[in-house]
């Protein structure tokens, strides 16, 4: 394997193994620089703890990644869409989306609606992670990240809390996949020891080297003046 640094290359290969990633779906991963995106959005050292376990404990933040990459999409570059069109081209690339949300991810529902004392909701996308035990909601939002966006989100998570979980699940998460976000408002919108909201940025393309080095680099600053 090409993958020079002994950590990542064991990585990818345990993962391949549990994932049964074709030689494709590996060389993805890799390009996109899955390992080093999860390290840098989890916990230091989480990833080799994971990997041993076939069963983890349900903690989300090693699960959830940002950013997604959804360069399969082939989205527009610098055009106006809807959130409506990146949701449909979301689920004609199905298994590719589920292969960009890691392990344990199943398909469950889009535009889920609920009724509460008469007002319609609908949540953009339903998943059930089978590792976590839990149901992922997630809404999708084109351009930046608002508080009214994480209170909307907090709101589905509550539903399902409600009335969606099973005997046996662990409480549901919520993500709002967005153009851009600042770490900051999601911050100061959620609470201390939130462990259900995740907001977490898409990138349209294939980022380069510099590109990732420079959105590691940023996000390790925000994590510093924290």
């Amino acid at each position: 394997m090409r993958v020079e640094d002994e950590d990542a290359r064991d990585f990818y290969l345990e993962e391949t193994v549990k994932c049964g990633w074709s030689s494709r779906q590996l060389d993805r991963q890799i390009n996109s620089f899955y390992y080093q995106r999860i390290l840098a959005s989890k916990d230091k050292g989480s990833v080799s703890e994971e990997i041993d376990s076939l069963e983890p404990k349900p903690e989300y933040e090693k699960i959830i990644k940002d950013p997604y990459v959804l360069e399969f999409l082939d989205l527009p570059a610098n055009e106006h869409f809807y959130e409506s069109e990146l949701e449909q081209a979301l689920i004609d690339h199905l298994q590719k989306f589920l292969l960009e949300l890691g392990r344990g991810y199943s398909f469950v529902s889009r535009q889920k609606h609920f009724n509460v004392d008469g007002r319609h909701f609908y949540i953009d996308l339903v998943f059930y992670n089978y590792i976590l035990k839990c149901f992922v909601l997630i809404d999708l939002k084109i351009g930046d990240l608002t508080h009214q966006d994480i209170g909307q989100m907090q709101m589905y998570v509550n539903y399902y809390t409600r009335q969606m979980m099973n005997e046996g699940d662990n409480p549901p998460i919520g993500i709002v996949l967005c153009a851009d976000k600042s770490d900051t408002l999601v911050e100061y919108t959620l609470p201390e020891d939130n462990k259900q909201i995740f907001a977490a940025k898409y990138l349209p393309y294939m980022p380069t080297k510099d590109e990732l080095r420079r959105e590691l680099n940023l996000e390790g600053f925000e994590k510093k003046k924290e």
